[in-house]
């Protein structure tokens, strides 16, 4: 038993060198998932690994690196947009005077009666109270230019995102995205530049503005300062200007169409172009409607019935030729002032239309058959009141005046000149000068027809506007005295002494030569023209007044008497029949050579009138003369200013005893001096003569 159990034992441990162990007797697949299940990691090395793993680390990791660099940031943006804003603050402009207006000083023109027609500078109107604003305005602002603006706090951020939007669209800016409170702050205290700089303080402003007045208070603001267009602002100064009467009186229309203009004011404003404006109001009245402020019948009778002019100047297109001249002598009156002012001028708003009128009509009806694109008119008293000028066709686009300033030659009308040097010096209309040709030093001027009359009086050969007999006159009293004759009645500028002075080649201005004229009309005493009567300050003083010129007697009663008797018979059996009125009227036709000047000018015993026609440019027209186009246009002028039926007759000049026996003693000189009356002119035989043709007889038809 004991060999037994020991040989049992003996044998496990002799065999434990070369018998296969348990591990190596077990089946295969039992073998295999023991390997396998050797392989895997043991549960402590899962919990280690899980603990270490790298993606939820990392993540974490990830989250506080943000959120501690988002907060840095955050705080480093407060920080610097604090200093920012500081800065823009503390830049921002005095708003302190927000109740002071800076503007220019305002000038406006006014008719003898008190009819205001023109302004000029900045206009304000009275500064209406918050309650006193009409709803029309109030409703076509709000619709067109901030409908939300009760809502807001001074800044629209959907407005400022959708313009953005806009704008990025189109590549241009094309909306603006500012509240009311915005531009109030932008008209009140800002530049119009437009950068980041000017947005940021205008936005600061508002948050002022909305911090320290009501809404009503903020729009009555608004819209008591305002640019209006035609130098006004704020509504009240607005309906006045355009419309003549007070804010309180204003119609939905009148309010639709000053909510246009706010768009562009110098582009909407009506007196630049009425139907422009009208048509802006339609969108006032689009926008009113989709903001339920009016019904859509009242929408249409609005797009109907548009609001129209109603103020002296909107009857007129050219009446700012004489504002402009209005303006400029005032000035040499007072100088420059900073205070408002009012002048009282001497412009008749009937004669203007009437003046208006006259040119357009022959503009319109003849000017592309006779190729002549201006014109321009001035009227004046005998004693220089000017009571109308046109100084061109269209104002609006051009304000050069050339009724003014535009010097030109002024043709046979300055054969007025020459007459009158003649009988101031002895000559009489009846005497005979020989219309026949001329050669003096080489130059051989002809008549317009090139025909010759032979012996002429003085009174025949000046109606008909012969050329010779008037190189003639010249030659035998004087080229010097037809110059200084000249210069007497007002001409300026150089008078040089050549032989054909006595056609008009040496250059004048319209308003010159009809104050020429004018000293015909009034009895020989000087005129200087002119258009201001007083002028006053908004409270009434007193800054000018408008006293005699003081230049006296200039011509002899003697030769004024004969100046018109001749005069009249230009009119009547002349050259200038196409001017005659019907009533007591004398006048001289001029035409320049080669048709680029056409003139007439004439007077009544209380009007004197000078018309011209002709181109910038200098142009020959298509045989415009005197006696066609301007003196048509006189006629209609004289006519539709004094009526038809005209009475008043020429009262001669009284002739004292000392002019008469003046006219006596060179009637005798004359006599003994030339021998006889018959006149030839000095003949030379220069080589290298030039002939010249002056169509000035006028004898032209159209």
């Amino acid at each position: 038993m004991k060999k037994g159990s020991g040989d049992r034992s003996g044998s496990r441990g002799k065999g434990s060198k070369n018998a296969p162990s348990y591990e190596q007797r077990k089946p295969p697949a039992r073998q295999a998932r023991k390997t396998k299940a050797a392989s895997k990691p043991k549960k402590t090395a899962k919990k280690s690994t899980a603990a270490g793993d790298l993606p939820v680390k990392s993540g974490k990791s990830w989250m506080a690196t943000l959120f501690n660099w988002g907060g840095t940031l955050f705080l480093w943006g407060l920080l610097i947009g604090g200093i920012v804003l500081g800065y823009f603050a503390y830049t921002l402009p005095d708003i302190s005077g927000i109740d002071v207006i800076e503007k220019r000083p305002s000038i406006i023109l006014e008719t003898k009666n008190g009819v205001r027609y023109a302004t000029y500078g900045d206009l304000y109107g009275r500064m209406l109270e918050p309650d006193e604003i009409p709803d029309p305005i109030k409703q076509a602002v709000l619709a067109t230019e901030d409908s939300h603006f009760y809502d807001h706090f001074g800044v629209n951020p959907f407005s400022l995102v959708r313009a953005a939007w806009r704008n990025y669209q189109a590549g241009r800016v094309v909306e603006g995205g500012s509240t009311l409170t915005q531009q109030l702050a932008k008209n009140l205290f800002l530049t119009p530049d437009r950068n980041i700089q000017r947005k940021i303080r205008e936005v600061l402003l508002a948050f002022w503005l909305e911090a320290n007045y009501s809404k009503d208070e903020i729009l009555a603001l608004y819209l008591n300062r305002v640019y209006f267009g035609s130098g006004t602002y704020g509504i009240d100064a607005a309906m006045r200007k355009y419309f003549a009467k007070p804010a309180s009186k204003m119609t939905m229309a009148e309010g639709a169409m000053l909510a246009g203009v706010l768009k562009a004011p110098t582009y909407y404003a009506p007196t630049s172009n009425l139907k422009r404006a009208q048509n802006r109001a339609k969108v006032v009245v689009g926008r009113l409607l989709a903001e339920d402020y009016i019904t859509k019948a009242e929408a249409d009778k609005l797009i109907k019935n548009p609001a129209t002019l109603n103020h002296a100047g909107s009857n007129f297109k050219n009446v700012r030729y004489f504002s402009d001249w209005i303006v400029a002598e005032v000035r040499s009156y007072i100088g420059r002032t900073d205070q408002d002012i009012i002048v009282t001028t001497t412009l008749d708003l009937t004669m203007q239309k009437q003046a208006e009128k006259a040119l357009e009509k022959q503009l319109a009806k003849n000017g592309g058959k006779f190729k002549v694109t201006q014109g321009a008119l001035v009227s004046l008293t005998p004693r220089g009141a000017v009571r109308a000028m046109v100084g061109g066709r269209h104002y609006s686009k051009s304000s050069f005046n050339r009724a003014t300033s535009a010097r030109r030659q002024p043709g046979s009308v300055f054969k007025t000149i020459v007459y009158t040097a003649g009988f101031e010096n002895g000559r009489n209309p009846e005497d005979i000068y020989l219309d026949g040709p001329i050669n003096i030093n080489g130059w051989k001027p002809n008549n317009y027809t090139r025909r010759y009359a032979g012996a002429l009086s003085l009174r025949e050969a000046y109606a008909r506007s012969i050329n010779t007999v008037a190189i003639k006159l010249t030659e035998d009293i004087g080229r010097y005295k037809v110059a200084s004759m000249a210069t007497k009645l007002g001409l300026t500028g150089n008078m040089p002494t050549h032989p054909s002075i006595s056609l008009g080649t040496n250059e004048t201005t319209l308003l010159e030569m009809t104050s020429a004229y004018a000293v015909l009309a009034n009895g020989g005493k000087g005129v200087l023209p002119y258009g201001v009567l007083s002028v006053k300050t908004n409270t009434g003083k007193q800054l000018y007044k408008r006293q005699s010129s003081g230049l006296g007697t200039l011509l002899n009663p003697r030769t004024v008497n004969q100046m018109r008797d001749v005069m009249k018979t230009a009119i009547q059996t002349g050259t200038g029949k196409a001017a005659n009125p019907g009533f007591a009227a004398a006048g001289k036709t001029g035409t320049t050579q080669d048709y680029r000047d056409a003139w007439f000018i004439g007077f009544t015993p209380n009007l004197v009138t000078g018309v011209w026609f002709g181109n910038d440019s200098g142009t020959p027209t298509r045989k415009v003369t005197g006696s066609n186009l301007p003196a048509y246009a006189w006629k209609d002028f004289m006519v539709g200013s004094l009526g038809k039926n005209q009475a008043v007759a020429f009262v001669p000049v009284e002739e004292s005893f000392a002019s008469s026996a003046q006219g006596i003693w060179a009637k005798i000189v004359q006599t003994f001096s030339s021998g006889a009356n018959n006149r030839a002119s000095a003949e030379g035989n220069q080589k290298g003569a030039i002939e010249y043709s002056y169509p000035d007889n006028d004898e032209a038809k159209p």
